[in-house]
């Protein structure tokens, strides 16, 4: 026992002067690749060498290690000659013997990679070779680790998205999350969110998905005083927790005024809250880490109630309910035909609210039916109404009717008006306007018992003249040598007046009415030399009143024909040149046109389509001097309707032979006269 312990002791002693005569250095590399090689490299390397790479590349880096040639002394576990490759902690291959044999632990073909950006690599000899060895050439790189792959599934990951570059890796957020101050959570920004509606839902960020790490968030539901809120959890209630420790991770806290709930966490929901408060904050915050689906609750506000509300006689309420509380608001609106009327003032809608005391904050008003009141007067007509008393409330009826037999009603409606529900008298087809009573023409009162003549004529009947003129009665005369007409020629409308219902022409009669003229109008073409459409109308500038002896005579609807009975009337001359003293009136037949053109030939005067001729061949009836303007009328059978046909202007002497009185014809010009006094017949 003794010997062999001592020649152990001579064994280790040996060793030890063996390695203290090794020959050890270190090198360091920094560079992104490079080559390490065997000291003496292909030559057989030293005994007794230990040499040392230290690599370093930049984080976010890996070293990859291969060897082209690997040749070293065989030894068990390599324990003489070796290559050991390791980091700060860690080794990660120890390598030697020969490619050649498949029994030691040669490299070959496997490549060494770092965990991180250090790579040590040690080669070392010890104090003989039994054989030449030429040791190894091996080659380094630095290769980009995927952070974002190899960290899929460590707690240390990117919450929502991982993007790698060359050296690195950052993480980013999903729309709406802010990425935390770690740089790979994703949190969001909640804090000040306000509910001031009286109902509502509150949830966590994302629900019913997992609701964001690393954030702290706060509700404040602020009402009106006088509400009370109370709160229930509905759902999935999610929310990490800890078998030991009270919500140390994850939390809900509610707190109203001096009072707390909470904190809550786990999956069991809190009981609903009754807080008494009107306004109350929310507060929940999470951790960094966690998977859970969060909360939802309502809530709901609630005041002192009002009493029942009954609805006004022909009225209603708006929305009904059973049960009126604090804020509550209703609409109270009458029938059709009915308005509400509130402190004497009538409207359409009437709104009261609930108060926080319990109080309605007005008196239900009553409903009032509707009253269009009386109903405005009609220019030349009446109104009737259908009921004894004048009713003027809704559905009540009227009639307007025009003074007959003067007057009609313009496009014939029935005149009858009903007070509507919105407190106005509307007709069906007028709507809300009035009718119109237009003058009827061409009805005169008094028949004519007897043809009497203006020229050898007779005293016409009272009551059956028109108001008519001729252009050029309503101008001075014009100077032969300058026959142009000038706005100075024109009468001015103060130089004369229109006299309307007379009879005798020098005295007055009790149915004058006397009329100033407002403008005159001649016609634009108007020609003073031959008289062609010797037209002009007088403006009033107020309107003759209808009756017995006044009434205006009817437009033409047709041509007048050859051999119609007219009649012309006037004051004009008679024998022996002498003015009558009451209107005269004759009675002639309308003469073909080119019999009349004819007759004036001679005389070198031209009868142009806008004149009409009447008279007798023989001559004797006649218009004259004085009858000038005056009307030229005939009998519509059909119509049973005078109409005008023309006015007296211009002839040769005065009931001669073959010499017929010229007229303007109205019907050539009647759109003009339509135009200028919007008159329809």
């Amino acid at each position: 026992m003794r010997f062999l312990s001592f020649r152990r002791l001579l064994l280790y002693h040996a060793l030890c002067l063996a390695l203290s005569k090794v020959s050890a250095h270190t090198v360091e590399l920094n560079e992104m690749f490079g080559q390490i090689q065997s000291p003496g490299y292909p030559d057989s390397y030293p005994s007794d060498s230990e040499v040392t790479w230290n690599i370093t590349v930049p984080e976010g880096f890996r070293i990859k290690l291969y060897f082209m040639h690997f040749n070293l002394e065989s030894s068990y576990l390599c324990e003489y000659d070796y290559v050991k490759v390791e980091t700060e902690d860690q080794v990660l291959a120890t390598f030697c013997g020969r490619e050649t044999t498949d029994t030691e632990q040669t490299p070959g073909q496997e490549a060494v990679l770092s965990p991180g950006s250090f790579m040590s690599v040690t080669f070392r000899s010890d104090f003989s070779n039994e054989e030449r060895f030429t040791g190894f050439d091996a080659h380094y790189m630095a290769v980009d680790v995927d952070e974002c792959k190899e960290r899929e599934d460590e707690e240390l990951s990117c919450d929502h998205y991982c993007h790698n570059y060359i050296g690195g890796y950052y993480c980013s957020c999903r729309f709406g999350y802010i990425l935390h101050t770690d740089n790979r959570t994703c949190r969001v920004e909640c804090s000040g969110n306000l509910f001031t509606q009286r109902t509502g839902t509150i949830t966590s960020p994302d629900y019913p998905n997992p609701y964001p790490k690393s954030s702290e968030c706060s509700y404040t539901i602020d009402l009106e005083e006088g509400f009370m809120v109370s709160l229930q959890f509905e759902d999935i209630f999610d929310i990490e927790d800890h078998p030991e420790v009270p919500c140390p991770y994850d939390f809900i806290k509610i707190k109203a005024g001096s009072k707390v709930w909470g904190p809550f966490c786990g999956e069991k929901s809190p009981e609903p809250i009754s807080t008494q408060s009107h306004s109350i904050q929310i507060l929940f915050r999470s951790d960094n880490s966690g998977e859970n689906r969060g909360w939802r609750l309502s809530y709901r506000a609630a005041g002192n109630e009002c009493p029942k509300l009954q609805p006004p006689v022909y009225g209603k309420i708006e929305p009904s309910q059973a049960v009126y509380s604090f804020k509550d608001q209703v609409l109270i609106s009458c029938d059709t035909g009915y308005k509400v009327l509130k402190d004497n003032e009538v409207m359409d809608t009437f709104q009261i609210e609930c108060l926080k005391d319990g109080a309605w904050s007005n008196k239900i008003p009553t409903c009032k039916i509707v009253d269009c009141g009386v109903p405005a007067g009609l220019k030349h007509g009446l109104v009737t109404f259908s009921t004894r008393n004048n009713l003027t409330t809704y559905k009540s009826e009227i009639r307007y009717s025009c003074q007959q037999p003067y007057y009609k009603m313009l496009h014939n409606t029935t005149g009858v008006y009903t007070c509507s529900a919105h407190g106005t008298w509307t007709n069906e087809v007028l709507k809300r306007s009035l009718p119109t009573c237009l003058p009827v023409c061409g009805l005169p009162k008094f028949s004519r018992k007897q043809i009497s003549r203006i020229f050898s004529g007779r005293p016409a009947q009272k009551g059956s003249d028109w108001v008519l003129t001729a252009a050029h009665c309503l101008h001075y005369s014009l100077d032969p040598e300058e026959p142009t007409l000038h706005n100075s020629h024109l009468l001015s409308p103060s130089d004369f007046k229109i006299i309307m219902g007379k009879h005798w022409r020098r005295r007055s009669d009790e149915d004058e009415q006397h009329l100033r003229v407002k403008r005159i109008m001649l016609h634009p073409l108007y020609n003073p030399s031959t008289f062609e459409n010797d037209l002009g109308l007088v403006e009033l500038s107020e309107s003759p009143r209808l009756n017995d002896f006044v009434m205006p005579v009817c437009l033409p609807e047709q041509p007048s024909t050859e051999g119609t009975m007219v009649i012309v009337s006037g004051w004009g001359k008679q024998f022996l040149q002498r003015f009558p003293e009451n209107l005269m009136e004759i009675e002639i037949p309308i003469v073909n046109y080119d019999t009349c053109q004819e007759a004036y030939v001679p005389l070198r005067k031209k009868v142009t389509k806008d004149m009409v001729c009447a008279g007798e061949k023989e001559g004797g009836k006649d218009a004259c001097a004085g009858d000038s303007g005056g009307p030229m009328v005939t009998k519509d059978a059909e119509r049973d309707q005078w109409y005008l046909v023309g006015v007296v202007s211009w002839g040769e002497d005065c009931g001669k032979k073959d010499r017929y009185g010229v007229y303007s014809y109205i019907y050539p010009n009647k759109d003009w006269i339509q135009r200028v006094t919007g008159v329809r017949n």
